[in-house]
């Protein structure tokens, strides 16, 4: 079965602490704390994980952000990627050729991805049950130092 982990970019960003940073890749742009341990889980339990933006996309983590912004999914904002940029992304991002999507963010990001999955494609979003950001993060913690993945829930 071949797995990719895609987990949210955050509203904290180097330009924030370094306004000065210039264009960056994605993988060092977003600083909030679970955007970090949603990306050391994801380089811990898989070999393919994307970042998802909703101004960008799914991001690969050597992709250039030239600048700042503030866009969110669930928030109209002009800036925000429309579901055909996303599923153009998806199809040329190779996103298709898996068969599960591990989604490691809340239920916004259902209405995000679930329209995008292809019949054979399921998507797990493990930190469903957790009730709160820090309990997500507790979880995400635990998992990665224990090498021990969450449990999948649909």
């Amino acid at each position: 079965m071949k797995r990719v982990c895609i987990i949210p970019c955050g509203a904290k960003k180097i330009w924030d602490v370094q306004p000065e940073a210039g264009s960056q890749p994605a993988n060092l742009v977003y600083l909030s704390p679970l955007h970090q341990r949603t990306k050391s889980y994801a380089q811990t339990f898989f070999s393919d994980w994307l970042i998802i933006s909703a101004k960008h996309g799914f991001l690969k983590a050597d992709e250039i952000i030239h600048e700042n912004y503030d866009v969110a999914f669930g928030i109209p904002h002009a800036d925000q990627m429309t579901r055909e940029g996303l599923s153009e992304q998806f199809h040329e991002k190779h996103l298709t050729a898996y068969d599960e999507l591990v989604i490691l963010g809340g239920k916004k990001y259902r209405k995000v991805i679930d329209p995008l999955l292809l019949p054979h494609q399921t998507a797990i979003y493990p930190l469903a049950p957790y009730k709160g950001i820090g309990y997500m993060l507790q979880a995400l913690k635990q998992a990665v130092e224990t090498k021990v993945e969450l449990p999948p829930h649909i």
